[in-house]
C-alpha cells in the first residue's frame, strides 16, 4: 500500500485556521457526501472494506465478499462458506463485541475473526486471523455488554496468524 498523504497538502484546507462550528459543518457535510457515494465513514465500516479487498486481491486468499446487512457476528463471507467477524481497532486495547447465542454462550458463531488494525490516519497497518478455537482461548466476557470481546495483546496477536503488515514508510 503506498505511504498517504495529508488531504491539506493536495486540497490546501488548513483545518488549524476553520473555526468549531465550522469544523463541525466540514465534518457533517463530509459525512453525507460519503453516503451518497456509499463510501464508509466509520472505523469498523473502513476495516471490514480494507480487509475484504486485501484479500480479494492477494493470491492464496480466500475471496471475501461483505455478508447481508444484519447478519449477526458475521461481517464477511467466503466462496466456501466461511463466516468471518472483523473487528477493527484504530485507538483502543480492545475490539468491538462479538454477541454469543441467548440460549448457548459457546455456540460457534463463525469460522474466522479478523483484527484489523488501523494507523491513526485510518491506512491499513495489519490483519490478524484467529480460528474459532483460538478465539475461544483468547476472548474476554463483557460483563456490561453481556458479549465477548478480544484484548489486544501480546498474547491474543501471537495466537493470530499474521496475514498483512503494512511496510515501515521509510524516513518515519
Amino acid at each position: 500500500m503506498p505511504p498517504r498523504r495529508n488531504l491539506s497538502a493536495r486540497v490546501r484546507v488548513n483545518l488549524a485556521r476553520l473555526s468549531d462550528e465550522d469544523l463541525l459543518l466540514l465534518r457533517a457535510d463530509l459525512r453525507a457526501e460519503m453516503r451518497k457515494r456509499g463510501i464508509a465513514d466509520s472505523v469498523g465500516a473502513v476495516g471490514e472494506q480494507l480487509a475484504i479487498e486485501h484479500f480479494r486481491k492477494t493470491p492464496g486468499l480466500p475471496k471475501l465478499q461483505l455478508a447481508p446487512r444484519g447478519t449477526k457476528n458475521v461481517d464477511a463471507l467466503s466462496r466456501n462458506g466461511d463466516r468471518f467477524s472483523i473487528k477493527t481497532v484504530c485507538e483502543g486495547s480492545k475490539t468491538g463485541t462479538i454477541y454469543p447465542e441467548a440460549d448457548d454462550r459457546d455456540k460457534q458463531l463463525f469460522e474466522h475473526v479478523l483484527i484489523v488494525k488501523l494507523a491513526e490516519d485510518w491506512s491499513l497497518e495489519s490483519i490478524h486471523q484467529l480460528s474459532w478455537a483460538d478465539f475461544v482461548k483468547v476472548r474476554s466476557w463483557d460483563k456490561r455488554m453481556n458479549a465477548w470481546y478480544v484484548g489486544i495483546s501480546a498474547r491474543t496477536l501471537g495466537a493470530a496468524a499474521l496475514v498483512f503488515k503494512s511496510e515501515p514508510i521509510a524516513g518515519a
